[in-house]
């Protein structure tokens, strides 16, 4: 059974693979997108029940995704990640 909908966001192929096979062994759906800007478009053709995104990222970082989804009236939870 599917527990949620989770878009992991990550410019680091390695750190977003990881999260999004971790996540999948605790029965979550995973959809991955590379950056902001791919996930913005991610959610416009569908609905995730958590966003996880790494805040360094180019073209659009994480604080930028967070505005971006609440200007839009996308109240979807966000985890933001640093390594800093």
């Amino acid at each position: 059974m599917v527990k949620a909908t989770i878009l992991v966001v990550d410019d680091e192929p390695a750190v977003r693979d990881m999260l999004a096979d971790a996540l999948r062994m605790q029965g979550y759906k995973i959809e991955v997108a590379g950056d902001g800007q791919a996930a913005l478009r991610d959610m416009q053709e569908m609905h995730f029940d958590l966003v996880i995104s790494d805040v360094n990222m180019p073209k659009v970082n994480g604080f930028e995704l967070l505005e971006r989804m609440r200007a839009a009236g996308n109240e979807t939870p966000v985890i933001l990640l640093t390594a800093r």
